[in-house]
């Protein structure tokens, strides 16, 4: 491992809105939380993985994968974070490097690929992802991508997260500081108001951020940018301006808020978009942070009048299914804030949360489960497809919520199952998400399917009728 990239990494360890980090000494906060890696450690996505979910949904930057072409078998497609504009971001470009590449080097093939990219598709940026293959043989990305920018007149940004760096969560910050160190203060925006906003962590999944966004202008709040769904390079450079960050989900870019609060002095605080009382909670928050920068006090009323309207509309038209959920139980194995944002949500609907997984949760996350479900929270560090088999087999849970990768337990076990997660085909966020999340939820488990594959097969009852008495 270089030593730039080793010394990136325990910057993004070495992170002041720990509170753990926050506890130790200066030596021993520059060490950050890193552990030696073990073999297996980027099961489930690796550094570079992370990265490329993470910075992807920036749409008109054409997203460059300097390795071979495997590397960019990496799919967005099937994670639905939706543009309302520019499709660029759907296209997979890459290098493509060979065997004689990994001998020679592969500098002047990744250079030709940017003026080839340039040339073609006119993108705001290019993003250029380092891989473990280039990375071992020393491909020094960063000069090819500063060479390019002055030879081209065009921002291209080197993203130095090889996958064998560490985990996906790992290449999540890895991406977030390429966005600090080379895009986030080097442009300004066209104008500037009281009541703009940056919202880190959210993806747009299947439009989510489209649900949140009508409820922010009808107060007048703007979302300067979005980091990164549906998000655009300009918007991004000059984000630097906004008066209030949101963050959505800690795990992924925290360091981005922590950083912008260093050099800029922008407050950042943590919120959720799922569930009506997180909803409310979050638009309360917002105009709270902003009045307290310098916009107008009569903020803090109108974002309560916009909160009676909705919440009133929202348990109004979740109140029959409130009745026939009663008492139903959930297994939630997911992560980050959807560990505890999503619990307050179903707990609205009238279900049980059985259990709830951490593995991808801060401690901060961790702390807010509490909150909700009380010290006695079921909380699954990593809970083994064998045991999620168990509790659904022993009905300790009526529907599990989770991945795709965890479908096919639920539907072993004939129990109901829906996606929570990235690959999910319904936008869960804002009031109206909540409504769609829980009719989702009433369909899978009232569905009639269910009644007929747990009944015995035709042969299994021929079998028990032939069996002497």
């Amino acid at each position: 491992m270089l030593p730039s990239l080793k010394d990136k990494i325990a910057q993004v360890f070495d992170e002041p809105g720990c509170e753990i980090n926050q506890a130790k000494d200066e030596k021993a906060r520059k060490k950050g939380c890193t552990k030696q890696l073990t073999p297996g450690a980027a099961a489930g996505g690796c550094a570079f993985d992370g990265a490329k979910i993470a910075l992807q949904p920036i749409v008109d930057v054409a997203h460059l994968v300097h390795g071979p072409i495997a590397c960019e078998g990496n799919s967005w497609d099937n994670r639905h974070s939706a543009s309302s504009g520019s499709e660029l971001y759907r296209i997979g470009f890459t290098t493509d490097i060979n065997e004689l590449d990994v001998i020679y080097g592969a500098e002047k093939r990744l250079f030709k690929a940017i003026r080839q990219i340039l040339d073609t598709q006119d993108p705001a940026a290019v993003f250029v992802y380092q891989t473990c293959v280039t990375g071992l043989i020393g491909d020094d990305i960063e000069a090819v991508c500063k060479r390019a920018a002055e030879k081209f007149g065009r921002p291209v940004i080197p993203v130095n997260a090889p996958g064998f760096a560490g985990p996906k969560n790992l290449g999540n910050k890895l991406g977030a500081e390429a966005l600090l160190d080379y895009v986030v203060g080097t442009m300004e925006p066209e104008y500037t108001t009281p009541y703009d906003i940056n919202i880190i962590g959210e993806y747009n999944l299947s439009g989510e951020l489209w649900q949140v966004k009508p409820m922010l202008d009808a107060l007048g709040i703007r979302i300067l940018s979005c980091m990164s769904g549906d998000g655009r390079y300009r918007e991004v450079a000059s984000a630097h301006r906004a008066k209030v960050n949101m963050m959505v989900c800690s795990k992924s870019m925290i360091n981005i808020a922590t950083r912008m609060q260093q050099r800029w002095n922008i407050p950042f605080f943590e919120g959720s978009f799922y569930g009506i009382s997180d909803m409310s909670m979050t638009l309360r928050e917002i105009a709270r942070l902003l009045v307290e920068q310098g916009a107008d006090a009569e903020l803090k009323d109108r974002t309560e009048a916009l909160i009676a309207v909705e919440e009133a509309r929202a348990y109004e038209r979740i109140r029959a299914y409130r009745q026939r959920l009663a008492g139903k139980k959930v297994l939630l194995i997911t992560g980050g804030v959807k560990s505890w944002s999503v619990v307050s949500a179903l707990q609205e609907a009238g279900l049980e949360v059985v259990g709830t997984s951490v593995k991808k949760s801060t401690r901060e996350d961790k702390e807010k489960i509490k909150e909700i479900m009380g010290d006695d929270a079921h909380m699954i560090d990593d809970l083994s497809p064998r045991e999620m088999y168990a509790m659904l087999r022993d009905a300790k849970a009526d529907i599990m919520l989770s991945g795709g990768r965890s479908q096919f337990v639920a539907l072993k076990a004939r129990m109901p199952w829906m996606d929570i997660n990235q690959e999910r085909h319904y936008a869960f966020a804002g009031y109206e998400g909540m409504v769609t999340m829980i009719n989702e939820i009433d369909k899978a488990i009232f569905n009639p399917v269910w009644q007929q594959v747990r009944a015995p097969a035709p042969w299994e009852d021929t079998a028990q009728a032939a069996l002497p008495v």
